[in-house]
């Protein structure tokens, strides 16, 4: 990401992959279900997205820089298909501190390193260390209270997907998000979205 000039208004912007309604509907029917823990803090219904790339704290004058990438895109929508058990990951040796739905997509994968590459050399991102992982994250553990707040024992992981979750599907768009941190969690706001056209090939 590009160095900020000082006293530039900031930003805080993310870049992801938006699923059909149809499918964002199904999980906030599953997690309605499954998430009985207390110790579990389901996401929004809105932040049930792939993440493609996270800007962090950007300056304000680079978000139509980052618009213009975005909306550049012409890769046609990629198939995912969710796997049948949620992943517990953990950060650093902990816990796990969040559950998601790792998404097979070798589509998003191509989608996400044109996106990487574009915004890279426009010197508006640093590339990830680890590889990109397409995934959802359906939940997040809570914290206990008190001085060291140490993150809840989840007692009941959430279970598995039904099959109508298990099948593949095609994403819709790509936005550039602004993450607006609020006390009771982030809130997401579309800056600049492109649609994704769906070609005739069968879903990998």
């Amino acid at each position: 990401m590009a160095k900020e000039r000082l006293k530039s208004p900031r930003t805080r912007l993310f870049v992801a992959l938006d699923l059909p309604d149809a499918v964002r509907e199904a999980l906030v029917a599953w997690r309605e279900r499954e998430l009985g823990d207390p110790a579990l803090r389901p996401v929004p219904p809105e932040a049930l997205h792939v993440t493609l790339a996270f800007l962090g704290w950007s300056s304000e004058k680079e978000v139509g820089r980052a618009a213009e990438i975005v909306q550049a895109l012409r890769e046609p929508a990629p198939g995912l298909r969710f796997g049948a058990d949620p992943v517990g990951v953990p950060r650093g040796r902990r816990a796990a501190s969040l559950y998601a739905l790792e998404a097979e997509s070798p589509d998003s994968v191509s989608l996400q390193g044109r996106l990487e590459r574009e915004l890279v050399a426009a010197r508006l991102y640093e590339p990830e260390k680890r590889p990109f992982w397409p995934h959802v994250t359906v939940a997040r553990v809570r914290r206990e209270k008190g001085e060291k707040k140490r993150l809840r024992t989840v007692q009941t992981p959430p279970g598995s997907l039904p099959a109508a979750l298990q099948e593949p599907f095609r994403a819709v768009r790509v936005t550039l998000y602004r993450s607006i941190l609020r006390s009771a969690g982030a809130e997401y706001d579309p800056l600049a979205q492109v649609e994704l056209p769906s070609d005739q090939a069968a879903v990998r």
